[in-house]
């Protein structure tokens, strides 16, 4: 039986195929799980509270994948808006708050992505940086090239010093949570990958975007799948 990838989903006001809104998640996300090895199946959070029974309904699955999306609220850090700020979901805070709390207490092997790695950051009480200003470095719908620090796991994973990523964000982590350790900056020093002692990792591009092409991002979901695969056998 493949590993049980749980992927939260995101909420859509509206979805074309539809009535009404939806719950939704990437397909190429799927992609690039199912690939891996593993069954990639959307994580719903229930209307009422988002985070119900969240830790017992994770204990049923290998591993997690925490997807990309929108602006996470700055009030979570401590922080107001800025002008550049996307309008928060409430809804996808909530969950994605509560999934990182479930994860870290059970075990759980995580791929944080994207606005998954910040929120991971959040949960831990770190900050992001709202807006990143033009510069050297593209990060909004390109690619570029990322430094990756030797002896950390992500080293291990992709067996490479310099990988090229696909990146589309515009924020990024500022002060670093509780525990994490960078592993990864793009050349402008933006914190590209970051590291739990659980075993989480994270990373700020979008490695499904590339997964059929690029063997460094394709091997992060094959690492997942692993480690859900052993999760699995160990429990």
């Amino acid at each position: 039986m493949r590993p049980l990838i749980a992927i939260p989903g995101r909420r859509s006001a509206y979805v074309q195929v539809l009535r009404f809104s939806g719950t939704i998640m990437s397909e190429a996300m799927c992609e690039a799980v199912w690939a891996a090895g593993g069954e990639p199946l959307v994580l719903h959070g229930p209307d009422a509270d988002p985070t119900a029974e969240l830790k017992d309904r994770l204990a049923r699955f290998d591993g997690v994948v925490m997807p990309g999306g929108g602006d996470v609220d700055p009030a979570h850090y401590g922080q107001d808006p800025v002008a550049e700020s996307e309008a928060p979901v409430s809804h996808d805070d909530d969950l994605d708050l509560g999934v990182v709390a479930a994860v870290l207490a059970l075990g759980t092997p995580t791929l944080a992505i994207c606005r998954g790695m910040q929120i991971v950051n959040i949960a831990l009480g770190g900050t992001l940086v709202q807006h990143l200003a033009a510069g050297d470095v593209e990060h909004r719908g390109a690619v570029h090239e990322v430094s990756v620090t030797p002896g950390s796991r992500l080293r291990d994973v992709t067996r490479r010093e310099r990988i090229a990523v696909s990146s589309y964000h515009h924020q990024a982590i500022d002060r670093t949570g509780v525990g994490l350790t960078v592993v990864a900056r793009a050349d402008d020093g933006c914190i590209e990958a970051i590291e739990h002692p659980s075993g989480l990792l994270g990373v700020q591009w979008h490695p499904e975007d590339l997964h059929t092409t690029n063997p460094t991002d394709a091997v992060l979901f094959t690492d997942l799948v692993e480690r859900a695969a052993k999760h699995r056998a160990d429990r």
